[in-house]
């Protein structure tokens, strides 16, 4: 019966091992920034079978070097309620839930910008329960850790843009050619509107989905409400 316990023991000691090596790196990421996120690494394995000729672009910028109208597009398009939650929509993932409970699979998953960080920096792109546990453990952790002004920074220079395009910089430098502190409200809210689907509109870059959410996102921006960091 030895064999049984082992078989509990070993997934059970593994989840927690990496629970501890991602804690760590939470920590080190409070004062240094990622060489590259897990998500990147994923993605760049996967463009060099289907396009070899697609480089990383990845170039970290201090959030002061990031437009505010790129946050405030970002915020109205993926989470209003960045600045006051503790890492968790729970009305959005209640939504999530139903919408999933009509479906019979997990196809929305009500994430906020924390949990789209804990995904881009540590885990995949897998839509299972057992990804999402692993994600809202590492939300947990890092929203307890870190503040929200570094996490924003964090994801500011970790989302996908384009085929290896990834940060705030490297897309303002790939679509417009100038630096991520000076784009304006049109171009911040057309970055935006790629974020949930990058790899979708880069290859239909004159999809009218893409048109209706800039300009959904242009309305939105208004109301937007950034960390206490950026009020002052």
């Amino acid at each position: 019966m030895n064999w049984i316990k082992y078989l509990v023991a070993a997934p059970l000691a593994c989840i927690v091992l990496f629970n501890v090596w991602a804690y760590g790196n939470i920590l080190s990421y409070r004062a240094i920034a990622p060489y590259r996120t897990s998500f990147m690494s994923m993605r760049m394995d996967e463009l060099a079978a289907e396009k070899p000729n697609v480089a990383l672009d990845y170039r970290w910028v201090p959030y002061t070097q990031i437009s505010v109208n790129l946050k405030k597009a970002l915020i109205a398009s993926e989470d209003a309620k960045f600045a006051e939650h503790g890492g968790f929509d729970w009305g959005g993932i209640q939504y999530a839930i139903k919408r999933n409970k009509q479906s019979g699979e997990v196809k929305a998953g009500g994430s906020t910008i924390s949990q789209q960080l804990a995904k881009n920096l540590f885990l995949n792109e897998s839509r299972s329960y057992i990804r999402k546990g692993e994600e809202a453990a590492i939300t947990a952790m890092m929203e307890a850790v870190t503040d929200k002004d570094r996490i924003f920074e964090l994801y500011l220079n970790a989302i996908e843009w384009h085929y290896g395009v990834f940060g705030a910089e490297a897309a303002s430098q790939y679509f417009y050619k100038r630096p991520a502190a000076n784009l304006t409200k049109q171009q911040a809210a057309k970055l935006a509107a790629r974020v949930p689907a990058p790899l979708f509109y880069a290859d239909n870059p004159k999809s009218k989905r893409l048109r209706n959410k800039t300009n959904i996102i242009l309305r939105r921006m208004g109301s937007a409400e950034l960390p206490e960091s950026d009020m002052d």
